[in-house]
């Protein structure tokens, strides 16, 4: 999955098991499952995205998945969006440290920059509920754009639960997949949301901002 690039994703490993135990990241009985439990199950989205795609990953935390998909497909244009300063700075200190040059960071919340982008994808893990999720993520998104959310064994509920704020938001597609079959136990879950149009939410939000 990491190719010639497994050696970044061992550093990254690394930084995690270290600072990120450190600074509270991740929990220090994530360590010796950091690979299965995180990094692959992050790595295996990769197949849903696009050759060359700008991605945003909201809410960032520690890089998953955004890190790990930067690491593994160096075609991306990634920002690592997270409004917590101590989270950015590790972000900020891991993309030095790994001097990968397709990925910025921003301090900032998905409300605050509504308007001001326009990606092929967005992508989130173990930030919000899907129908809290939605709201912020779509106004990021460029029509056609895609919504990639990593969630667990509530994945479906989730997607049922939001079916108002999907249809209230113009969404074309919203479908459960699963990825990594034979590559990690158990499966990422994945919601992909398909934006048909910008939200009207992003058209206020950049008239607020200007």
């Amino acid at each position: 999955m990491f190719g010639d690039a497994l050696p970044l994703a061992e550093r990254y490993a690394e930084f995690l098991a270290d600072a990120g135990v450190i600074r509270g990241l991740i929990g220090p009985r994530e360590v010796d499952r950091l690979w299965e439990r995180h990094l692959i199950n992050c790595a295996v989205v990769a197949e849903m995205v696009p050759q060359g795609a700008t991605v945003i990953d909201l809410g960032s935390g520690a890089g998953l998945p955004g890190l790990v998909l930067a690491i593994a497909r160096p075609d991306l244009s990634v920002t690592l969006l997270e409004p917590l300063l101590r989270r950015t700075k590790f972000l900020t200190e891991a993309v030095e440290l790994l001097e990968l040059e397709n990925v910025e960071v921003h301090r900032a919340r998905a409300e605050e920059v509504a308007g001001d982008y326009q990606v092929d994808v967005v992508t989130a893990r173990a930030v919000a509920p899907l129908d809290r999720l939605v709201g912020w993520a779509l106004p990021l998104l460029r029509p056609g754009g895609e919504l990639l959310a990593l969630k667990g064994e509530r994945a479906a509920q989730e997607l049922a639960d939001a079916e108002p704020v999907l249809k209230r938001f113009g969404v074309r597609t919203a479908e459960l997949h699963r990825l990594g079959q034979g590559k990690v136990d158990p499966p990422t879950t994945i919601v992909r949301v398909v934006a048909e149009r910008i939200p009207r939410r992003a058209k206020r939000s950049r008239k607020r901002s200007s």
